[in-house]
């Protein structure tokens, strides 16, 4: 008797626990149907359209925001400068849109002393990245604003178009692809995206005095303004010792690169230096 009280109890307590489970799943489905949101298929389409990199240079943490962004609210679809111009003609043809221009932004890396051309202040030894020798003094570089060339940049480039180059880190522009990864790993915030192909550009991004300068760095900008005071089209000013080109009026005549007596001021794109041995970055 008390066996068959005892299965009585366990088969009801069964019967309780499933009737909970069934209640809350048919809970869950209708509250699932009510409150469903359609998406639009466009949006998986617009995906599959760009390159899947994730890199934010669109202004948006990954490509499926981006492309909910261009479905959803209207956002142009020239956003992404990894997928570049055929990239937005696909999301055009989707959309059913006029596909707009993608700007040809490139990585730069906006330094270029090297081991010979800038002094060392001490021989680092700790861990080969930028982010642990910039805790150490700023780096191992005397001038302050230095590229550390320990290759943090190059290690997060998808596409391999960094190497370091006698102990600076050099974009090859025809890999870049513009998708502004590098940007944010570098510590010493050194590297920034151009639009200037075929413009002056001043590699120097230091604004010490011409004088300190001259001490750390033989390639660096002295802000002498022998640059502003030859530059037929006006296109170049100096402030806080520092050569700044204004790529809307520059016209790539190059007499800045010519003037200039450190050649801080070189004609873009760079390509890194003929003859450079590049070091391997894991």
């Amino acid at each position: 008797m008390t066996l068959i009280l005892l299965a009585a109890d366990i088969i009801v307590g069964v019967g309780i626990v499933a009737g909970v489970g069934l209640i809350a799943g048919l809970g869950l489905a209708i509250a699932a149907s009510v409150m469903h949101v359609k998406t639009d298929p466009r949006v998986e389409e617009v995906a599959a359209a760009l390159p899947g990199v994730n890199c934010g240079a669109c202004g948006y943490p990954g490509c499926m925001s981006y492309a909910e962004a261009i479905v959803n609210q209207g956002v142009t679809g020239n956003r992404c400068t990894p997928g570049g111009n055929a990239a937005a003609q696909a999301i055009a043809a989707i959309m059913g849109t006029q596909a707009e221009v993608v700007a040809d932004r490139k990585a730069l890396v906006r330094c270029g002393g090297t081991h010979e051309l800038c002094k060392l202040s001490y021989e680092y030894r700790g861990e080969q990245t930028c982010a642990a020798a910039s805790l150490l003094y700023s780096g191992q570089k005397q001038c302050n604003y230095g590229c550390l060339g320990f290759g943090d940049c190059a290690r997060v480039c998808p596409y391999h178009a960094i190497s370091v180059i006698h102990g600076v880190a050099v974009v090859n522009q025809d890999i870049c692809v513009g998708c502004a990864l590098c940007v944010s790993s570098c510590f010493k915030g050194i590297i920034g995206m151009t639009e200037t192909k075929g413009k002056a550009i001043n590699r120097c991004c230091s604004e010490a005095p011409g004088a300190v300068v001259r001490r750390q760095c033989s390639t660096g900008c002295i802000g002498c303004k022998l640059c502003e005071r030859h530059c037929p089209q006006g296109a170049i000013t100096v402030t806080n010792g520092l050569a700044h080109v204004d790529p809307a009026r520059c016209n790539g005549c190059g007499l800045c690169h010519d003037k200039c007596p450190t050649h801080c001021l070189v004609m873009s794109p760079l390509k890194g230096s003929a003859g450079c041995v590049t070091t391997t970055v894991a």
